[in-house]
């Protein structure tokens, strides 16, 4: 087995998902419909010239096959390994019409091959490229006109009750440090300025950084100062009008005219692709006094059609019977259910089903066997929704501007941490025992973190389509919107966990647990939930608890109507949490926003 040096193919890879990465991380609102159309034409040209440059490798490999013959079989196998792909060639030189069982060294991969290839100057193929470069470029969001003035709505209310509410903090911590000494009165007028400015700036997925500098006028002044700024920077129509696209979902199931067609708003593949070849065997070099001469066919690589487009010299029916294919699932990749095995249909560009039997998973071997009725492209496909609804979840504290989602399903549980614009995968659970991943350690952006664990199997980020094929627990948009940004905001402090009456509220409302979490404070054993209801305009806290025998919205006694989270939780909560809230830092909240918007956990859960 070969570690080739492939520096002509490095670039290619890390470009396509480069320009991928842009797409899917510029702001709906920033994109133009010609920069998409670029940017996915591009992609298109360096995948098929990337798939040129396999070609002319594998060309010229197999020109030198009988060079590079085994002693033994008389065939040539050669097995290349990259970061990104593996080459699996063998050659039929020997033409032996008893050699039919084919395994590259090694490995369990390999095929069972008909007697009439084995008697045949053909060469097996496959290349897996730990990508897809196959499925079709899905459409690009873009941030529709329409929703504007129905979100800009919601986001001046919403700023101008916490802007209120910051500024009256600020305010009486003001009056409170007025008589101290001087270089006490800096600092914390420095800490004051930029609570005040970093917590209201979390408000919305915008990046703006404290100014840092010493506050010259009165606190009483700061929030006029400020509201130009938060109003054009922090919840601008358009940066919100984003933030309710993500919670859109498709008015219509996708329809598919063919049968047996792979529905890939439910369906995703994993582990990349396999792409497999029956190759016409080309010339073979031939050593003359000291000079090698090969002849090079003008047509270049040629593909063997099997079975053949006509079969009137073949009398029986089973002339040309399937070619029996060995996989292994990719080590990286976990698959919940057996995986499901689709096949490329080039004609009508989609994935299929059909063509395909005697389909054999062995999962502790993480080996899979199928027949297949002509080679070509093949990919493995996992319910995309296997791991939704969540049985539950829990967003707490762990340090200054660092948090852990967690995230409980049926088959797992997934630990995220984030902190300031990054996130990272910090445990697995597969039937309550720890499962190591490539993941855990690395640190991503939001975006990238997301396709990973997408990519990984671990997906747990509905799409628009995902209503249709997960029974949700449906709550308003808006009302979504305003939770996670609202909760974002109070995360450095604050714990938020699911509950069971959240299934039995109506759509307009959204119910979950609270309480205070400083993060250096001990771990409690039975911790004190408070549980609250929450409109979009209307925060209460409820008398019940997740030990009730029955639903109620009644009142928590001495508890007030608030019209925020942020005026709800200051009821209860200590100066010192309310002071790390205000000082939480504009990437983190940020970060937490996008996260929280991307699990929709209120909804799904």
């Amino acid at each position: 087995m070969a570690r080739a040096s492939w520096s002509w193919v490095f670039p290619f890879p890390q470009l396509i998902e480069k320009l991928k990465l842009i797409l899917l991380e510029t702001p709906s609102y920033d994109l133009q419909e010609k920069n998409i159309i670029q940017y996915q034409g591009s992609i298109l040209e360096l995948q098929e010239l990337l798939h040129l440059k396999f070609n002319i490798a594998t060309e010229i490999l197999l020109r030198q096959a009988s060079t590079l013959a085994d002693l033994d079989s008389g065939n040539m196998e050669k097995v290349i390994r990259d970061e990104n792909v593996t080459l699996y060639v063998w050659a039929n030189l020997k033409k032996n019409p008893r050699y039919r069982s084919i395994r590259f060294s090694e490995t369990q991969i390999g095929f069972e091959i008909p007697r009439i290839l084995a008697t045949s100057d053909i060469a097996l193929r496959l290349l897996h490229t730990h990508y897809d470069h196959v499925t079709p470029l899905g459409p690009v969001p873009t941030a529709p006109q329409e929703h504007t003035s129905t979100v800009t709505y919601f986001g001046k209310d919403e700023v101008k009750s916490v802007e209120a509410a910051v500024s009256k903090d600020l305010q009486e911590e003001y009056n409170e440090q007025e008589n101290e000494s001087n270089v006490v009165h800096e600092e914390e007028t420095k800490v004051d300025e930029q609570g005040g400015i970093e917590g209201q700036t979390s408000l919305g997925p915008v990046n703006v950084s404290p100014t840092g500098h010493q506050r010259q006028s009165s606190v009483q002044e700061e929030p006029e100062a400020t509201k130009y700024e938060l109003e054009m920077k922090l919840l601008s129509e358009t940066v919100s009008a984003a933030q309710l696209l993500l919670l859109e979902n498709a008015p219509e199931k996708p329809y598919f005219s063919e049968e047996n067609e792979v529905d890939l708003c439910q369906f995703t593949a994993l582990g990349g692709v396999h792409h497999l070849d029956i190759l016409e065997l080309p010339p073979q070099c031939k050593p003359r006094k000291g000079w090698m001469i090969v002849e090079i066919l003008k047509e270049g690589l040629q593909k063997y059609t099997y079975p053949p487009e006509t079969a009137e010299d073949f009398e029986t029916e089973n002339a040309f019977p399937p070619i029996e294919v060995m996989l292994e699932v990719h080590e990286n990749v976990i698959f919940f259910e057996n995986p499901v095995v689709a096949r490329w249909d080039a004609e009508g560009k989609h994935w299929k089903t059909d063509g395909i039997s005697n389909v054999s998973y062995k999962s502790e071997d993480r080996l899979i066997t199928f027949s297949l009725e002509t080679l070509g492209p093949v990919t493995l496909i996992q319910d995309a929704h296997v791991n939704m609804p969540y049985q539950s979840w829990e967003l707490r504290p762990l340090d200054v501007n660092k948090v852990l989602l967690t995230v409980t399903t049926v088959f797992t549980e997934i630990q995220i941490q984030i902190k300031e614009n990054l996130c990272m995968l910090a445990s697995i659970k597969l039937n309550d025992k720890k499962h190591s991943s490539i993941l855990e350690e690395k640190w991503m952006t939001p975006v990238s973190f997301i396709i990973a664990l997408k990519e990984a199997g671990l997906n747990i980020f509905p799409t628009g389509h995902s209503h249709f094929y997960v029974v949700i627990n449906y709550k308003l948009p808006l009302v979504e919107v305003k939770a996670y940004r609202q909760m974002a905001l109070l995360s450095s402090a604050f714990a938020f966990g699911w509950s069971k009456w959240n299934t039995v509220c109506d759509s307009k409302k959204v119910l979950f647990q609270v309480r205070e979490h400083l993060p250096k404070e001990e771990p409690i054993q039975n911790p004190n939930w408070t549980l609250l209801m929450f409109s979009g305009d209307r925060a209460q806290s409820l008398k019940i608890n997740e030990s009730s025998d029955a639903f109620s919205e009644a009142l928590k006694e001495e508890t007030e109507f608030h019209s925020t989270l942020y005026h709800m939780v200051k009821d209860f909560a200590s100066k010192e949490a309310m002071k790390k809230v205000r000082c939480s830092n504009c990437q983190f909240v940020d970060s937490v926003c996008h996260m929280l918007l991307s699990t929709r956990l209120l909804s799904y859960s």
